[in-house]
């Protein structure tokens, strides 16, 4: 089964599982996605930062993992 992200997964975590997602990231004006800050920052609160509805995120996150 592939992986499920979550609003929870950190950052760092979701690089791991797949940096393909960088790009989504960074169209967000996410761009020091490797800043220790970063990798520690769970979506939810990457998507407050940057005024990016946390949801719709996930979802575009999820569908590039999953296909």
């Amino acid at each position: 089964m592939a992986d499920q992200i979550t609003k929870n997964t950190k950052i760092g975590e979701l690089l791991m599982i797949n940096a393909d997602v960088a790009p989504i990231l960074l169209s967000i004006g996410m761009h020091c996605l490797g800043c220790p800050a970063s990798q520690n920052e769970t979506i939810e609160e990457a998507a407050a930062v940057h005024g990016v509805d946390a949801d719709e995120l996930v979802k575009a996150i999820n569908e590039k993992i999953n296909g």
